[in-house]
């Protein structure tokens, strides 16, 4: 069975991931205060060390030092968890907790007499960046998997067995913005099979023979080029009768001319929104993977530029209502309960 005849899940996200259960969504909020606690217990636990150093360091009030680190700790975390969740992420954010905490476990490493002491002074507090950590991360992939803007891991068997052309797959998801794994494969099989037409075409000197053009497309890697060019028809050949008449009178035939504005007035250039009514007919029962923009651009006669705004019309379409299923099913979950 292939990839393709195997239907998607019934409510699961854009990311393939079906969403938690009640008793899943449960077992997390235990996980999670839990974490908290031991985190907490892990920095009150090195309140003495601090306060220690603290008062060898010259503080009036020692015990202000351990309470401000931390209070701080757990408040940059929030902070960084904040913006994640707005999408306004910042890199030195997340390292602020790191920082303190590693200051803590010093404090906490030399209060101890002996290794294993210091081992388990220094234990307590890590155990609140790993927690915080993890959160960050169950977020930054959650809320990249919902608005599309978090790229997407290349398999380490995949670098392993073939470095050089993964790297150039990686170089082209990152400088085209393919966050998509599965959509860069597919991109990457178009242009092998367009490298392989332009070399059947061209022969082994397609390179230089090739049109700038279709050198650009191929680079980009976002589509194929396009195929040979038509022949030109010919004009109508006249009849005999033309001919005699023609030859009779002493003038040449002369073919006959189609009027052009019949042919202009007949096509009408679609709108956006025709062709968008258009593409979600077609592409009802096509899977995430095949919703590319060289595809819609063949199937749909439209230029490249409406192609890619189809693509993400259609993907966000997708995620909305797959998250409207999540919620209704939740909801039906709980009627029925």
């Amino acid at each position: 069975m292939s990839a393709e005849s195997i239907p998607p899940a019934t409510g699961a996200p854009a990311s393939g991931v079906p969403p938690l259960t009640r008793p899943e969504m449960g077992l997390a909020g235990l996980g999670a205060l839990a974490a908290a606690g031991v985190g907490a217990l892990g920095l009150v636990s090195s309140f003495d060390a601090v306060s220690a150093a603290a008062a060898r360091w010259g503080f009036s009030e020692p015990w202000m030092l351990p309470v401000g680190i931390d209070v701080a700790i757990p408040v940059f975390t929030v902070a960084n968890l904040l913006l994640i969740r707005m999408d306004m992420a910042l890199a030195w954010v997340r390292f602020v907790p790191w920082m303190l905490t590693l200051i803590t476990c010093g404090l906490n490493i030399a209060a101890g007499h002996n290794v294993w002491a210091k081992i388990a002074h220094g234990t307590m507090p890590l155990l609140w960046v790993v927690f915080s950590e993890i959160g960050a991360h169950i977020y930054a992939v959650r809320i990249g998997a919902a608005t599309g803007r978090r790229m997407e891991k290349i398999r380490v068997s995949r670098w392993l067995l073939a470095p050089t052309s993964t790297f150039a797959l990686w170089r082209r998801m990152t400088l085209w913005e393919v966050t998509s794994y599965a959509v860069a494969l597919e991109l990457e099989r178009e242009r092998q099979l367009a490298r392989a037409e332009l070399r059947e075409r061209y022969g082994w000197r397609w390179r230089s023979k090739t049109p700038r053009r279709e050198r650009v497309m191929l680079r980009m890697g976002d589509h194929a080029p396009a195929g040979p060019e038509k022949a030109t028809p010919a004009p109508p050949q006249p009849t005999s009768a033309e001919s005699g008449e023609a030859a009779a009178g002493g003038k040449a035939p002369v073919p006959r001319r189609r009027p052009a504005s019949k042919a202009k007035s007949m096509t009408r250039q679609r709108s956006f929104d025709e062709v968008l009514s258009e593409a979600r007919t077609v592409t009802a029962d096509w899977p995430e993977t095949e919703l590319t923009a060289d595809r819609l651009r063949t199937r749909l006669r439209t230029s490249q530029d409406n192609a890619r705004k189809l693509r993400d019309t259609l993907k966000a379409e997708r995620m909305e209502g797959s998250g409207l299923d999540a919620v209704d099913n939740s909801v039906g979950a709980g009627v029925a309960a």
